[in-house]
């Protein structure tokens, strides 16, 4: 359990980076979600509560040892596929997805949870192995991660199950999986592109990708939303609109702006400066985590921390190239920032064990 001495190791400039990043992402929700005619916007509140519970999820990872949760890693992953399954046949449908569990208070999106069952199960796997992982390490880590990849990616939530791969891919590499054998996969992967295409990608996932080329092709439908971000993102110039005065956001034009787009909105609002900033707390975030992964006491700790840390940046990543235009659209939040309770959830969990990691660096 957490020591009292423990308190002065925790790294409090991670833990104000990432308040903020959630503190301007309310803003955003609350300025997108706002409707003049009843004065009030119930997502951002909903948000809150979301960071209060998240913020009790990072104290509790916190405050346990990291090496008890890699302990019991096997059972976590076997929790979190065992609820995967149940939204499989009795999940809540929405939007033509089948992802949560309708609880009293909010609907549970196992998926979310999923990235960090998956970097322990791998950091306790690899962290036991002594050299670089032969064959069969790499088929078994492979293995642990396309079970929830494959359970996910048939809700159907491609965009969520594809952020498992970066997890499995980083800590494989940190454990000493050779660049061999990553060019091989991706060559591999390459060589499936066109069998995926043709027999595993569904028609509106083919037309996201073939919109993404030539958006104007489906300018009214499928190609939407990829030419709003674009609108939203150049109107805001070099300072924004200002707070609650965007037109694309505020208006409507540009779909499903608290969520998958919650980046756009800011750059409309607060122009090129805000974009500047935010960009700057995400580059401090992953800059520190990965402090955190080079100043942990094992090997366990590092593999944790990267695995986590993985996930999260892909999805920075992505989900900002696809505000900008320069990706195909993709059901992918941006984390700490776009509304959504699960995300949050488990993404301050997650590095609630990022912290744990730096805290116990000097511990036995």
């Amino acid at each position: 359990m957490f020591e009292r001495r423990l308190y002065y190791h925790i790294d409090w400039p991670l833990i104000i980076a990432i308040i903020a990043l959630c503190s301007l992402g309310v803003l955003m929700i609350y300025s997108t979600t706002f409707d003049p005619t009843r004065g009030t916007a119930r997502m951002y509140t909903t948000q809150l509560y979301a960071i209060v519970i998240g913020m009790g999820a990072l104290v509790f990872m916190l405050s346990i040892d990291y090496r008890t949760f890699t302990d019991k890693s096997h059972l976590i992953y076997i929790g979190v596929c065992a609820l995967l399954l149940y939204v499989m046949f009795f999940g809540m449908v929405q939007m033509g997805a089948r992802r949560w569990i309708p609880l009293r208070v909010f609907n549970l999106q196992p998926s979310e949870f999923a990235k960090i069952a998956v970097a322990l199960v791998l950091a306790k796997f690899y962290g036991e192995n002594r050299g670089a992982p032969s064959w069969t390490d790499l088929a078994i880590g492979g293995a642990l991660t396309a079970v929830p990849l494959l359970l996910i990616a048939k809700e159907p939530d491609l965009g969520t199950a594809v952020t498992l791969m970066p997890v499995f891919l980083a800590v494989a590499y940190l454990a000493g999986m050779r660049m061999r054998i990553l060019g091989l996969m991706f060559l591999c992967l390459l060589l499936a592109a066109p069998v995926a295409w043709k027999f595993a990608l569904k028609d509106y996932q083919k037309s996201r990708v073939s919109t993404f080329l030539d958006p104007s092709q489906d300018a009214k439908g499928a190609g939407y939303q990829q030419i709003q971000a674009r609108i939203t993102v150049g109107s805001g110039g070099l300072s924004g609109k200002g707070f609650r005065q965007g037109t694309q956001g505020q208006l409507r034009f540009l779909p499903v702006a608290h969520n998958d787009f919650i980046f756009s909105v800011l750059a409309e609002e607060q122009g090129f400066a805000g974009v500047l900033v935010a960009l700057g707390l995400y580059l401090f975030v992953i800059l520190r985590a990965l402090e955190a992964a080079r100043l942990a006491k094992d090997r366990l700790g590092s593999y944790l921390v990267l695995g986590v840390l993985a996930s999260f940046t892909f999805q920075v990543v992505y989900n900002i190239t696809m505000s900008a235009g320069l990706a195909p659209v993709k059901g992918l939040t941006l984390p700490l920032m776009s509304y959504g309770g699960s995300s949050m959830i488990a993404t301050l969990a997650g590095f609630g064990l990022i912290l744990n990691v730096r805290m116990r660096r000097f511990t036995n």
